[in-house]
């Protein structure tokens, strides 16, 4: 049997820059195939690629075994290839009958009963319930993506490729997703199946394959391999097991004590306290409000009710400003709304926040120290690009959060709120960011940090707080705690609990 779609020997350069090398890669129908890499592996070229976004330097894309020419995503789509991506990519002021058809629209006629009916089929299709004249702003994000795959559905696709779907999902949702994905498979279509999330890999897929630094490292059946041995592949050496807990850095003295704040609407009597050294991780499900928490800590959310006490003074935060010159500094899980200036380069990004200490008595910026410092975080953080002049958004999704993790960590913070700091990023880079989170409470740091994922809630803290719309439901001390305890109170099960 032929392959539906297949990579031979294909090499991407763009300039001196190789970012794929000799790749050769086989899809068939009827198949999840799982690709794994770290960060910068050449993924994201790979998927241009092969929906024709990208050409190829050298080799060939073949398509039922004849080579062929993937001009653009119009080609792509025609023979069959379509991606989703983490972040749905639809028309927000359109219906979901709408979005499903937007690329069928060039007519001067369309007949919409056809294209409502047709559209509930393709939503039955993947098992959804789904109002078809909805305006798809106002659906959820995993909606959003069933509407993307019924969009590919409805131009007969035969290769869909997700990448990295459920990195914005709940739990709930994910299930759903990778539900929908192992029924088009069941049809004939063959899944391509892109996530840092190995334990989705092996529930999921029917072959994998790793890919790093551009390469080709392995294909196997998932019953042939294992995450260790994956992980080694992924990146080329050993990585601890960044999911065990270290030991505890607090100290005995409070940095901050949070009593009944409250913002009207969005959450209300959240209370802790954060020692020196300590970690307090965050969890809940999506719409536990969380990140509002963050927001009102860094002044970004007016509160209604509460007092803030912050190194034993009271502290009423009502600027992003006033936080950080009071030594508080957020990291965002947007990276690309609220953390960084993609098209600036790295070093403009890593001083942004700390732009003063750069300053000449003239006012002008003082570019040497500026470049040193970005160096020394370069180094640091293992930020892999080849200078620090090139534009951030150019980097790889891990290598972005080390350039905002760095900007934020360059001044020298007492509480550093950390929002997802590992969304989307690779085990490797998993493994990185934990050990600057952890050598910062060493050092005398505070952290508060948000995460979705329960182990990665266990390893960094020290005591957890549990949230579940809008309320904090308990704080447990990490010797307590466990997935099921956590997962019980944030989906208001207080007696399992």
């Amino acid at each position: 049997m032929n392959p539906v779609l297949a990579l031979r020997a294909v090499s991407k350069n763009f300039g001196m820059t190789a970012a794929l090398t000799d790749m050769t890669l086989e899809l068939f129908p009827g198949e999840v195939h799982a690709i794994v890499g770290e960060n910068g592996a050449g993924k994201s070229t790979m998927i241009k690629i092969m929906t024709g976004i990208h050409q190829p330097s050298a080799g060939t894309v073949e398509v039922d075994g004849a080579p062929v020419v993937l001009s653009g995503s119009k080609a792509a789509r025609l023979r069959g290839v379509a991606a989703i991506y983490q972040e749905p990519m639809v028309f927000p002021d359109l219906d979901v009958t709408e979005n499903i058809f937007i690329s069928a629209t060039s007519g001067l006629l369309l007949n919409r009963p056809a294209m409502r009916r047709r559209a509930r089929e393709l939503i039955a299709r993947i098992g959804m319930t789904l109002d078809v004249d909805r305006i798809a702003s106002g659906l959820s994000l995993a909606e959003q993506q069933a509407v993307e795959i019924a969009r590919a559905l409805s131009q007969d696709v035969r290769v869909l490729i997700m990448d990295e779907p459920t990195a914005s999902l709940s739990a709930h949702e994910a299930s759903e997703l990778r539900r929908i994905a192992r029924a088009l498979a069941a049809d004939g279509v063959s899944v391509v199946y892109i996530s840092h999330r190995l334990e989705e890999v092996f529930e999921l897929a029917n072959r994998v394959s790793v890919i790093r630094d551009g390469k080709h490292i392995s294909t196997k059946g998932i019953a042939d391999t294992n995450p260790q041995t994956l992980i080694a592949e992924m990146v080329g050496r050993e990585v601890g097991n960044y999911f065990t807990k270290m030991p505890s850095t607090a100290t005995s003295e409070t940095l901050i004590s949070v009593q009944g704040l409250s913002v009207d609407g969005v959450f209300e009597n959240i209370s802790f306290d954060i020692k020196r050294g300590e970690v307090l991780a965050m969890a809940g499900l999506i719409g536990a409000r969380r990140t509002d928490v963050a927001l009102a800590l860094f002044g970004m959310l007016k509160t209604s009710a509460g007092q803030v006490t912050y190194k034993g003074q009271p502290l009423q935060i009502t600027s992003s400003r006033q936080a950080i010159d009071a030594g508080i500094a957020y990291v965002s899980e947007d990276r690309r709304k609220m953390g960084l200036a993609m098209a600036l380069p790295i070093r403009w990004n890593i001083t942004l926040a700390t732009l003063q200490k750069y300053l000449s008595p003239m006012g002008l910026i003082n570019t040497g120290a500026e470049v040193a410092t970005a160096w020394d975080y370069k180094k640091k953080l293992n930020i892999r690009t080849p200078n620090t002049d090139i534009a951030v958004g150019l980097l790889s999704g891990g290598n972005q959060q080390k350039v905002m993790l760095a900007k934020w960590l360059n001044m020298a913070p007492d509480l550093l709120i950390v929002d997802e700091p590992t969304r989307g990023i690779d085990v490797g880079a998993k493994a990185e960011v934990h050990a600057l989170i952890r050598a910062f409470t060493a050092a005398g740091g505070t952290a508060l940090v948000i995460s979705s994922d329960l182990p990665e809630v266990l390893a960094l803290g020290d005591r957890i707080l549990v949230m579940r719309e809008g309320r904090q439901m308990a704080i447990i001390n990490h010797e307590d705690a466990s997935q099921e305890s956590i997962m019980a109170l944030a989906t208001g099960q207080k007696d399992a609990a």
